[in-house]
């Protein structure tokens, strides 16, 4: 991806930031069990947040008590997540891109992304986080991506809805099971400052009112920046699929995953 489509996709998001914040379907309870347990969170735990988005994230881990400062790129998204985390004083939220954030002086015991760090750029995202952690903190990342399951005949027969109206599908195009994504720690170990990478993979599934899913479709970056007659008649196509075929509703089945490696350079 290039720098410029990056830039542009990027700031989709806090076009409808109260739009993400209801239809974003959040992340697993297992999956922040599992983090303050690997990096050995607690209260007064010193955390950076990339990229809070509406706070979604942010909130279980407050409830721990660690002191969290939160870098959100969009304003917008920023007073949701202001709104949300009201009840935290422990929270701080700071508008900047990351590539351009001023850090405080004192080191973070945790530097965490929760399906934001690969809206970063790709050169800096890995150094810039190693800066700012004490030795022996950690970097976490968190991904979701859609699988193979939930109602698959809707999702096979939708592969039509997108061929017709976005250009960029690529033909025939089909979910991979989520046996077939591979974990990656090549990122962590070309930067050189990082140990072992420790994945945890969690697997589950969410269901969807037609309106909930279009909802859910029109927080994601590549839907918005479809012109709009292609998006309107790209939704309508899914609604008619949802509707006609589904008795208005249908279920996804997503792979969310963590990687956590600590700092050693």
């Amino acid at each position: 991806m290039t720098d410029a489509r990056r830039e542009l996709l990027r700031s989709t998001f806090g076009q409808d930031a109260d739009r993400y914040d209801r239809a974003r379907p959040g992340y697993p309870d297992q999956l922040v069990t599992d983090l303050a347990r690997l990096a050995g969170l607690g209260p007064q735990s010193r955390v950076l947040e990339i990229g809070c988005g509406t706070g979604q994230a942010t909130r279980p881990l407050a409830r721990l008590g660690c002191r969290i400062t939160a870098v959100e790129l969009s304003p917008d998204m920023a007073a949701v997540a202001e709104r949300n985390l009201r009840d935290f004083p422990n929270v701080t939220i700071e508008v900047s891109p990351f590539e351009s954030w001023t850090p405080p002086t004192t080191p973070f015991d945790l530097v965490f992304a929760a399906t934001a760090f690969h809206w970063i750029d790709p050169e800096t995202r890995v150094g810039r986080a190693a800066d700012v952690l004490r030795p022996g903190g950690a970097l976490a990342v968190v991904h979701s991506e859609h699988v193979a399951g939930g109602t698959e005949r809707f999702f096979a027969d939708s592969q039509r809805c997108y061929e017709r109206f976005d250009p960029d599908t690529p033909p025939g195009l089909r979910l991979r099971p989520a046996a077939e994504v591979v974990d990656e720690p090549g990122e962590f170990d070309r930067s050189g400052r990082f140990g072992p990478v420790r994945f945890r993979r969690y697997e589950w599934e969410k269901s969807y009112t037609t309106d909930g899913y279009l909802d859910l479709l029109m927080t994601y970056s590549g839907h918005r920046a479809l012109p709009e007659p292609a998006r309107d008649g790209l939704l309508a196509c899914l609604a008619n699929l949802i509707d006609g075929n589904h008795n208005g509703r249908i279920s996804k089945r997503y792979l969310t995953w963590l990687a956590l490696a600590r700092r050693t350079v």
